[in-house]
C-alpha cells in the first residue's frame, strides 16, 4: 500500500513539474506575453491580433497554439474568424505556481549541513 502511495504522490508531482513546465515556456517569449496583454481589454479576432502584431498568419498561429495547448487562451470560432480570449483560471495557476516556488522562511539560524553533503 504504502509504495503505491509513494508511486502515485511521484506520479502527481511530475504531472505537476510538466504542467509548470509548459505554463512557464508559454509565458516565456515576448510575442506570445504581447497577445497576452492584448488579451487583457477581453475577446479579440485573429485579425486584429495579426495586425497589430505585424505578424505573418504562420507565425501567429504558431504562438496562439502554444498559448492554447497551455490552457492560457481560449478561442471560439463565428464563420470563418476565430476570437481569442485569456482563460483566467489558467492565470491563477501560473500565479499559484509562483507563490509555491517562493523560499520557505527560515528561522534566522544557518542552514544544517546534511550528511553526506558535498558543502562541508
Amino acid at each position: 500500500m504504502y509504495v503505491a502511495c509513494v508511486i502515485a504522490t511521484t506520479r502527481a508531482a511530475a504531472t505537476d513539474l510538466d504542467r509548470a513546465v509548459m505554463l512557464f515556456h508559454a509565458l516565456s517569449d515576448p510575442t506570445r506575453l504581447e497577445i497576452l496583454e492584448m488579451l487583457r481589454g477581453g475577446e479579440r479576432c485573429v485579425c486584429e491580433l495579426q495586425d497589430e502584431l505585424e505578424a505573418a498568419q504562420s507565425r501567429l498561429s504558431f504562438h496562439l497554439r502554444v498559448l492554447k495547448d497551455a490552457g492560457l487562451v481560449t478561442d471560439r470560432k463565428e464563420g470563418r474568424w476565430s476570437y481569442y480570449t485569456i482563460a483566467p483560471e489558467a492565470l491563477a495557476e501560473v500565479h499559484d505556481l509562483a507563490v509555491a516556488m517562493q523560499p520557505r522562511r527560515s528561522s534566522g539560524t544557518l542552514p544544517v549541513l546534511r550528511a553526506g553533503s558535498c558543502c562541508r
